[in-house]
């Protein structure tokens, strides 16, 4: 009979109990249904579901006593505030007073027909409760519950059978009842025992996925925290798109197997840079190899000067007038000054390098070195090339060694034996270089062709970049410039146009900026002013 007076077929019962206890996901909804059903077969007024912890002690994990009106820990809200109970003493005696502890120590059901009438146990506490709330608490059913390996990792304990015959009067546990609930309590195991084994191997997987990112942050101090912020705000964006009710995106939904699964692509979208030589990742200027050749091409300059001032000597001695001499010399070392300061300011890479610039390089380059210099001209043509790079610092080649990263990227990712839950991992970290008009790498997908997580990462990687201040050849930007740059990317069909409308409607930017940015970084933003937007 259960708490309603009705018949339950036991069997049955049983089975659909361990059925929902192996579909059960969520930790804490897994104690209370395993709690709920004990109750459910024995007709318990109340019980309480122990969990052992690392430090041999119960946790209380759910107290329930229908009676009284008492709902604490699993889906409630209310977390039990008892303290654990210790399984041994001090001394590291078992503690043989506690029932739990006693239970736990000699793996055996206890049944307890009237807790006032045994000395056996320590009811005290009970006893105070029951004072408290005018309650009369009698009979036990104290169960161990053991895993695969014969360890205790809990102990579930049922309060005060009730007798439906007469008015639900307290009555002792019988002993059938106390097989059912053994036979309970052996399925409870093993379903706890899986969701441990299930939680800890996330956990493992969880930690190997952030490792591997710290790595790849630590090899060059220019990326450092990349791996980390990418996924942060992949996710608020994510988030902010999955809430949007209205307009092309409002059919975009994620379940916590979505999120779990674009979490983990956003921890991983650089993994290939592990294959990405520190040479290349770190060139801080446009001349720099194993160290800035712009020391080389300060040399040469001061070749000139000497030479410069040699070529003045000699003619003074042929006879040539001083003051116009001088006058000359003069000049030469101040445009060659000119020229290397020219050179300097180029060799730090930027966002822009106009024609007119990349002319001068190239006009001072074909400057003539005197006679027996290692090179006939101020700059040799490799020289030449990187100083007239016209964004950052890399050369076409060594993007190009960088852009492999995500062809890396994606051979990894798809080498690996995902779960069902984690199969569109790879598609997600793979396409956050691609553009809405496929002229992106290294597939060139165009946007219906993508996923609107991997144009989600898409936009949380171009701002990251824009707005980090690790980066060797920019200073971080202001919100407004990356904000602006980011909208010229919408107009150039670079980034999905509905995202970057949500990314700026909800000011995902703003709590990105405060979470991450530097408080210099945080601007006055008009987003009236913001190209491609209309608030």
């Amino acid at each position: 009979m259960d708490s309603m007076g009705k018949p339950i077929n036991v069997v049955r019962r049983l089975t659909e109990i361990g059925a929902a206890l192996s579909a059960e996901k969520d930790h804490g909804r897994l104690m209370e249904l395993i709690l709920e059903s004990a109750r459910e077969l024995t007709g318990a007024d109340g019980g309480t579901l122990y969990t052992r912890t690392d430090a041999d002690e119960l946790k209380f994990e759910i107290m329930l006593t229908q009676s009284q009106g008492i709902h604490l820990g699993g889906t409630s809200g209310k977390p039990v505030t008892l303290p654990s109970v210790p399984i041994y003493d001090a001394d590291g005696e078992p503690n043989h007073s506690a029932i739990a502890a006693y239970c736990a120590v000699t793996r055996k059901t206890i049944n307890v027909a009237d807790a006032y009438d045994t000395a056996e146990f320590d009811f005290s506490g009970t006893r105070a409760f029951d004072e408290k709330n005018g309650y009369r608490s009698r009979s036990f059913l104290t169960v161990p519950m053991l895993n695969h390996e014969d360890e205790i990792i809990g102990v579930l304990q049922l309060l005060n059978a009730r007798d439906t015959a007469r008015n639900n009067e307290s009555r002792a546990f019988s002993m059938e009842e106390g097989e059912l609930v053994e036979s309970l309590a052996s399925q409870a195991a093993i379903a706890l025992t899986n969701r441990r084994l299930l939680e800890e191997q996330k956990v493992l997987f969880d930690s190997f996925v952030k490792l591997i990112a710290t790595a790849i942050d630590e090899k060059s101090p220019y990326t450092g925290g990349h791996c980390r912020r990418v996924p942060e705000l992949t996710m608020m964006l994510a988030e902010a798109a999955a809430d949007t009710t209205q307009g092309p995106l409002a059919d975009f939904h994620m379940s916590e197997d979505d999120r779990y699964e674009l979490h983990i692509a956003g921890w991983l979208h650089d993994c290939g840079k592990v294959t990405t030589p520190e040479y290349v990742v770190d060139k801080e200027t446009k001349l720099q190899a194993i160290y800035d050749r712009i020391g080389v091409v300060a040399m040469r300059v001061d070749s000139l000067k000497r030479q410069a001032r040699v070529d003045m000597l000699e003619a003074l001695v042929a006879g040539g007038s001083y003051q116009d001499l001088e006058a000359e010399y003069s000049e030469t070392v101040r445009a060659l000054n000119d020229d290397l300061a020219f050179l300097r300011r180029f060799n730090v890479g930027g966002e822009f390098m106009a024609a007119q610039d990349m002319e001068r390089v190239k006009a001072i380059g074909a400057r003539a070195m005197p006679e027996g210099a290692e090179q006939a001209t101020l700059l040799n043509e490799e020289e030449i090339y990187n100083l007239c790079i016209s964004r950052g610092t890399l050369n076409d080649k060594e993007r190009a060694v960088i852009n492999h990263h995500i062809v890396a990227t994606i051979s990894m990712l798809e080498s690996l034996p995902y779960p069902k839950h984690l199969q569109r991992v790879p598609e997600f970290a793979g396409g956050h270089h691609e553009r809405m008009d496929g002229k992106g790498y290294p597939r060139g997908l165009k946007r219906e062709d993508m996923s609107v997580q991997a144009r989600v990462m898409g936009i949380a990687d171009i701002f990251e970049a824009l707005t980090a201040g690790d980066r060797p050849y920019k200073k971080a930007m202001k919100l407004s410039q990356a904000l602006t740059i980011l909208g010229r990317m919408k107009e150039d069909d670079h980034v999905d146009p509905d995202l970057f409308d949500v990314f700026v409607r909800k000011k995902i930017y703003m709590r990105y900026a405060q979470e991450f940015l530097e408080p210099f970084q945080i601007d006055i933003i008009d987003e009236s002013t913001i190209p491609g937007y209309s608030p």
